[in-house]
């Protein structure tokens, strides 16, 4: 089930919104044992003014369910951000990361979020709600948001991890 928690007011590119205005349009999922972190997070982000596309209202039955439809919606949705919650991050990473196109990384502190999206170009973090802890995951989801990719040097890794896909 689709829900977009917050419309945007204005029609605008997203990429076009800077970092400090909020406004960036962020799909999350979760499974079951993410719901409570998700919850949280999606609160911050709102509060933030981002707009928020919820597509696990009620949880995902698995997290590779969750994972898939994230990611299978940010590659739809250029500018983008998302984040997917489970228990431990690890199989909603292992399942975004078979999508092709998407880059992923499991995160569970804010500066490896921060520099994920700056040199990886990642557009989706994997949370786990045993390893992160609520300050912690608001702290990441900010980090991450407001990142821009770098690209430069960094584009030729990139470049590498697609041809993989």
């Amino acid at each position: 089930m689709l829900v977009i928690v917050r419309e945007v007011s204005r029609a605008r590119s997203v990429r076009a919104v800077t970092k400090e205005e909020g406004n960036m349009r962020v799909v999350i999922g979760s499974d079951a044992a993410g719901m409570p972190l998700k919850e949280l997070v999606k609160e911050t982000l709102i509060e933030d003014g981002h707009e928020v596309v919820d597509l696990s209202q009620d949880p995902a039955a698995d997290f590779v369910d969750a994972a898939v439809a994230v990611a299978e919606d940010l590659l739809a949705h250029e500018g983008s951000q998302g984040f997917c919650f489970d228990a431990y991050g690890v199989g909603s990473y292992m399942a975004a990361t078979r999508v092709k196109g998407m880059v992923a990384a499991n995160i569970s502190d804010e500066r490896s979020a921060y520099m994920t999206r700056e040199h990886n170009n990642a557009r989706m973090v994997c949370l786990g709600s045993t390893v992160v802890g609520s300050e912690v995951a608001k702290k990441i989801a900010r980090e991450f948001l407001k990142a821009d990719y770098a690209a430069g040097r960094h584009q030729i890794r990139v470049d590498m991890l697609n041809k993989m896909a």
